[in-house]
């Protein structure tokens, strides 16, 4: 392949995802390991990088533009975070310590309520050079779910959500681990248990509680289990987080089965949202800190 202009990184903390560029922003070839920052070590990081790009960066130093937690206190180089009301990107990038010539991306951070986003910041950025003049709330679906409110191409306020770690906890690590096994799903089970707990929040506890009941007494199966499970936490989140996707324009971002439950649930509330590409409107956030970069 040609050598890149520039190399993109995703990097979290399970994953690293490379793009080889060229100067327009076209990929001209992907790359993934599984050296994520959450089996590094301080001094891991460029080893990683090199194992995963190494050809791209023969024959001199290539520009390299990087996301996510590799900006991290405990990442290669910690990038002090900028505090919203901003841009979604915001300047000086940090460079990485070494021989490379890498700048990673800053965070963003709330104070009241205290919020920290890494990584969905670039995801923003992407999704608004898509679609210019934009404004309204995106939602940023995983472990750690973001609700993010833009006016005028800045982040206004964001709010994080841990329903995705709290779905991985109770099913690997709760009594619920009997009752949710397998990949079956029940879609009405899904719809109802949203419409549950977005009217009643405070009753969550005792409805997780009632699908291992139900499994006991009734014979539940594990496709109805899991899918109320999903929808209980998913339903309290959206209750939660009202304020920010009522009588707004909503995206979310996501390609996969979780981003598409979040437009199910929130079209049942009569608040319909698009739907954008995970890794299509990183690739532009990531485009869009190179230009910026490349002009400062």
């Amino acid at each position: 392949m040609s050598r890149p202009d520039w190399i993109a990184l995703d990097w979290g903390t399970t994953h690293l995802r490379g793009w080889g560029m060229t100067a327009s922003g076209s990929v001209i070839e992907e790359r993934h390991s599984e050296d994520g920052m959450g089996r590094l070590g301080p001094d891991g990081f460029e080893p990683a990088l090199r194992a995963l790009c190494g050809d791209w960066l023969e024959g001199g130093p290539v520009p390299v533009i990087a996301c996510g937690m590799v900006g991290a206190r405990q990442g290669w180089a910690e990038a002090a975070y900028a505090r919203v009301p901003c841009a979604p990107l915001s300047t000086p990038f940090t460079r990485a310590p070494g021989d490379l010539e890498v700048a990673i991306i800053p965070g963003l951070s709330q104070s009241e309520p205290a919020d920290v986003m890494r990584g969905e910041e670039t995801q923003v950025a992407g999704f608004l050079a898509l679609n210019p003049g934009w404004d309204g709330v995106l939602c940023m679906p995983g472990s750690h779910s973001k609700w993010a409110h833009l006016s005028a191409g800045e982040v206004v306020s964001f709010r994080s959500f841990m329903t995705g770690e709290l779905f991985s906890a109770l099913s690997n690590h709760s009594v619920l681990r009997h009752s949710v096994g397998g990949t079956d799903w029940d879609d009405a089970a899904f719809d109802d248990a949203v419409s549950e707990t977005l009217s009643r929040p405070e009753r969550l506890a005792a409805g997780l509680f009632g699908i291992r009941a139900a499994g006991l007494l009734h014979g539940q199966g594990s496709g109805t289990a899991r899918a109320r499970l999903s929808g209980l936490l998913i339903g309290a989140e959206l209750a939660a987080a009202k304020p920010y996707w009522l009588g707004q324009q909503i995206g979310v971002i996501g390609a996969g089965p979780l981003a598409r439950l979040y437009v199910r649930a929130l079209a049942a509330q009569g608040a319909p949202a698009a739907q954008a590409n995970a890794t299509a409107v990183t690739l532009a956030g990531l485009t869009a800190a190179w230009k910026l970069r490349s002009q400062t």
